[in-house]
């Protein structure tokens, strides 16, 4: 008999007219657990082995699945395990920010096959959507002469961008109004081709971490991203949650005490915007990143004075996060070099008391993330595949 152990997965469904859902259910479980025998998926997703074996077949007609060669344990019947096929689907993502734009490809299970970045001027969305437009071009090419039939297999463009998002005309440059104003998705539809979705670089992040990161197989978590401005990307029962306007989490807007006229929101003081600004660096600078890396590896005093004022502000998000949210836990995700962000993670603790400080817990109240600076375009690549074959219970309640 072969291995017993516990299988990550959602339940799928035996009632009439869910077949879909049940197909997302078990890509879902071979992307998390790897190879997987029929009765494995069986087992793990509480379907009929008859239902396991007609999904399996149809995802290996459709490219998605492949089988392995039969295993022997003991003296049982020996089993098939499936896997899934990395190059049975891609996906485009793409990083917005305010001087630079970013853009991969990645495959079904989260390689990055293909990726490409350029400097954007600040506040043109015109000129930098042609750009734009070319890195995407680029990418497409660079996976077409890696595998000849990528594009049959390329889900869609994924964008992420800092929010929020549709809110009354304004002058904030930290809310790139310039491009808030632009017809983006239209511009990117067209010139592509693919279909485009939207959302904020949080949740992009938190994607990230869901797939590749801490957030891997975590049912509630929430990542407090500090970029060059701060928000906060949340999974909730297993899914990302995005708000009624996909602007969930845009808690770098909140005002910190005393409330009222003049007070500060937070990114104006505990973001990576705000530490340039500390250190009178240009943004803009093409190697911001390492330059701000080892200013926090030797522990420049500038950049410890400016990490003690920001980690008091990001240790009452968290408090606020824990409060509100309650998750499994936080984590500190960041587009700063490592060095930075594990000085600032240091730095924000002790924690503020609250509803997480309780005895038994299987992970820590704030952990460190992805640091990455290609997060959020892996992140924004995977809301495509996400889409396409990642389960929803909402889905499921309806055909229900």
């Amino acid at each position: 008999m072969h291995d017993v152990s516990p299988i990550r997965a959602k339940s799928g469904t035996n009632q009439e007219g869910t077949s879909a859902h049940n197909r997302r259910v078990m890509i879902e479980a071979l992307r998390l657990n790897g190879a997987l025998s029929r009765a494995d998926l069986a087992r793990a997703t509480q379907l009929t082995k008859q239902a396991v074996s007609n999904i399996i077949e149809d995802l290996e007609q459709d490219g998605l699945v492949v089988a392995l060669e039969a295993v022997r344990k003991g003296r049982g019947q020996p089993f098939t395990p499936y896997r899934l096929v990395p190059e049975g689907a891609f996906a485009i993502g793409l990083q917005i920010d305010r001087h630079l734009a970013r853009v991969v490809v990645v495959d079904l299970i989260g390689n990055v096959v293909a990726r490409a970045e350029a400097s954007l001027p600040l506040d043109e969305p015109s000129p930098g959507v042609q750009t734009i437009l070319g890195l995407i071009a680029h990418t497409r090419r660079e996976l077409a002469d890696i595998f000849a039939q990528s594009e049959r297999r390329l889900g869609g463009l994924g964008v992420a961008m800092p929010g929020p998002f549709g809110l009354k005309e304004s002058d904030d440059k930290w809310m790139m109004p310039a491009w808030q104003q632009f017809p983006l998705l239209e511009t990117l539809t067209a010139g592509t081709g693919l279909s485009v979705g939207l959302q904020n670089d949080a949740a992009a992040c938190a994607t990230a971490e869901r797939i590749v990161g801490a957030a891997h197989g975590v049912d509630h978590a929430v990542c407090l991203y500090v970029g060059y401005g701060i928000a906060a990307g949340r999974i909730l029962n297993g899914e990302l949650y995005n708000g009624g306007n996909g602007n969930a989490g845009e808690i770098g807007r909140a005002l910190l005490s005393p409330a009222g006229p003049g007070a500060t929101p937070l990114e104006h003081r505990a973001s990576l915007a705000s530490l340039y600004q500390h250190l009178g660096l240009n943004p803009a600078d093409e190697h911001l990143y390492e330059k701000t890396g080892a200013l926090a590896a030797a522990e420049d005093p500038k950049v410890m004075g400016w990490i003690e004022g920001a980690a008091q502000d990001l240790r009452w998000s968290v408090h606020l996060i824990e409060t509100i949210f309650d998750p499994q836990t936080v984590i500190l995700t960041s587009g700063a070099p490592e060095a930075l962000a594990r000085r600032l993670l240091r730095a924000i603790h002790p924690l503020l008391p609250s509803i997480a400080d309780r005895p038994g817990r299987r992970l820590p109240r704030l952990q460190l993330g992805i640091t990455d600076p290609w997060a959020i375009a892996v992140g924004a690549a995977a809301e495509p595949i996400s889409r396409a074959f990642d389960p929803r219970f909402s889905a499921i309640l309806k055909a229900g």
